[in-house]
């Protein structure tokens, strides 16, 4: 996307049977969808590249990698990527060449080239914590949930394990270290470039912080009642303001959005969007307008907020899908 006071943005949805991009010209007001690509296997995260505005990644799930070159009109299917499972996905901030993958088994795959070869990140395995990461299920093994880059230095990447816990690297993934102190059952991870240092994760027993780059944890679930929290999202101008989304349990029952202004101290709930049975399950924010994120739902919904979560407006758009898997700005 161009300036603040462009009028273009772009949105990357990726649901559980399709991908596309929401463009609108008037500021957001009024949106069109692209023509959607069809998946094999629902998209599980969406990353837009920062060097390039017309390229992002999407990870899906049992199907593998893709990619767009041309703003989400169409996506290519990085066919050399070398498992079916894709988990997660993000791209250095200056090289849309370099993209990093989160798969199962619990691995880390990376390519140099835009996905036209990749290599296996061999120190993320070689964690001697890793001979205990596991699933829930016999037919499933562990697998990296979440994927992130730290916004003040692409050599310091996390990684959330389920289940397994919290990993990171201080080389860009050559070497990596266990990060105890919360729990294993690791679903989403948030990061602010306004203090770079906090980390925020989501996990079965609920929303965690380390304000040291994850040498020390605090549970910050005071006065939450879910505590299966799925999706955890800091704004970028004020990391304190942080969106949080929690179930009952794994199956998303009575889902909630939750609001902090104060780094998960307390919380608040949201009703303007996220309760029923529509969970909030993407939120990202818009980096050229740091007060508005956006936010997709199971029922194939997207939302956006002008103040940074307080209050939403549905955007009028069919998306013809009925979950929206994973969402990016461009």
């Amino acid at each position: 996307m161009p300036g603040v006071d462009s009028q273009n943005h772009r949105l990357y949805i990726g649901s559980h049977d399709g991908v596309c991009a929401l463009n609108s010209s008037d500021g957001g007001q009024t949106w069109e969808a692209s023509k959607r690509t069809p998946l094999s296997h629902a998209a599980s995260r969406l990353i837009a590249s920062p060097s390039n505005p017309r390229r992002a990644y999407l990870a899906a799930y049992e199907s593998g990698v893709y990619r767009t070159d041309d703003g989400g009109a169409t996506w290519q299917h990085l066919t050399a990527y070398p498992s079916d499972y894709a988990h997660s996905v993000l791209v250095h901030p200056d090289d849309h060449q370099r993209v990093y993958v989160g798969s199962e088994p619990a691995t880390i795959f990376s390519s140099r080239d835009g996905g036209e070869t990749w290599e296996e990140d061999t120190g993320f395995r070689a964690v001697p914590e890793s001979s205990q990461w596991s699933f829930h299920s016999e037919t499933r093994d562990s697998h990296v949930r979440d994927l992130r880059m730290a916004p003040h230095d692409p050599a310091i990447l996390y990684a959330g394990i389920e289940v397994g816990g919290m990993v990171r690297s201080r080389d860009g993934g050559q070497t990596w270290k266990q990060l105890p102190g919360l729990h294993d059952d690791i679903h989403c991870i948030g990061l602010s470039p306004a203090r770079p240092q906090t980390v925020y994760v989501a996990t079965a027993r609920g929303p965690y912080r380390s304000d040291d780059e994850g040498e020390h944890w605090e549970l910050i679930n005071q006065g939450i009642e879910r505590r299966y929290a799925l999706h955890v999202s800091a704004a970028p101008e004020d990391a304190d303001i942080v969106l949080l989304t929690v179930s009952e349990n794994a199956r998303r029952l009575n889902p909630q959005l939750l609001r902090s202004t104060n780094a998960g101290c307390d919380w608040q709930v949201v009703n303007s969007v996220g309760g029923g049975d529509d969970m909030v399950v993407g939120i990202d924010w818009d980096t050229n307008n740091p007060q508005r994120v956006y936010a997709g739902t199971d029922h194939g919904r997207v939302y956006y907020s002008d103040d940074s979560g307080e209050s939403w407006t549905q955007i009028q758009v069919d998306l013809g899908t009925i979950a929206v898997g994973a969402l990016a700005t461009g």
